[in-house]
């Protein structure tokens, strides 16, 4: 299943978690990776499908990192 926008576009995704990741991780997740001053870290990106989803909430848990949030957003917003 492919999770595609009324445009027919991936879904872009906005994840935040607790801390600041290192800048590495974005190439990891293919996702822009930014700090934010309150201490917590901002991924933003298009995700292809639900399995891609969840792989990468999959990585988000692993690492041992608290997820903050997930929104889904207009991918023409995406930085």
């Amino acid at each position: 299943m492919t999770t595609l926008s009324p445009g027919g576009r991936p879904t872009a995704y906005v994840l935040r978690v607790s801390g600041h990741l290192d800048p590495p991780w974005a190439a990891m997740f293919g996702m822009v990776l930014v700090h934010d001053p309150d201490g917590t870290t901002t991924l933003t990106g298009a995700v292809t499908d639900q399995a891609a989803l969840h792989g990468t909430l999959a990585r988000i848990r692993d690492l041992g990192v608290t997820l903050i949030s997930v929104v889904a957003i207009d991918p023409g917003s995406t930085p």
